[in-house]
């Protein structure tokens, strides 16, 4: 009964940050870039911190953060992570290194996820970032740009967002 509270008050949430985002930012030059990753789809961190060199970023501007959905019995090292019982029934965060990963203004947030999840699209509604960036299968009304590719191929991915940000002006 409570996850269905908490997957409701999600949506409501989703709801009301896509009402009150502020896009004055939208077309800002991109300087920081970060990941929003389905740990249960795509586990190779290292190759989205690679990104740093594609795009000509310094490494501390690429920030990633994943989401699973049950936490794993075996201890992780990643504080960088969020898990179904970070939120409460009413959708709240209860993680302090999520909610500061929300509250960083990317310049581009990618949402490397193609299902639709609650949890992520509630972190990508309610995130300060100037432009969004999601896979073709997440829910299109919480992305600025929808890439239709497999999340496998991670290097037409980067291949084809940079094409996308080259004519956007966001790199040069």
């Amino acid at each position: 009964m409570f996850e269905k509270l908490k997957h409701r008050s999600l949506r409501k949430k989703i709801e009301h940050s896509l009402k009150k985002r502020d896009i004055s930012e939208i077309n800002s030059e991109m300087k920081t870039l970060g990941f929003l990753v389905d740990e249960a789809v795509f586990q190779d961190f290292e190759k989205l911190y690679e990104c740093a060199d594609y795009y000509n970023l310094q490494p501390k501007d690429v920030k990633v953060f994943s989401f699973l959905e049950v936490k794993r019995k075996v201890p992780s090292l990643r504080h960088n992570q969020l898990h179904n019982k970070d939120f409460n029934w009413k959708g709240e965060l209860h993680n302090q290194n999520a909610k500061e990963f929300i509250n960083k203004r990317f310049d581009v947030l990618v949402g490397f996820y193609t299902t639709k999840n609650n949890f992520l699209d509630a972190m990508i509604a309610d995130s300060n970032a100037n432009f969004k960036v999601g896979i073709s299968g997440a829910d299109p009304r919480l992305f600025d740009l929808l890439i239709d590719i497999d999340i496998h191929d991670l290097d037409g991915f980067k291949l084809e967002l940079k094409k996308y940000l080259t004519v956007l002006k966001k790199i040069k």
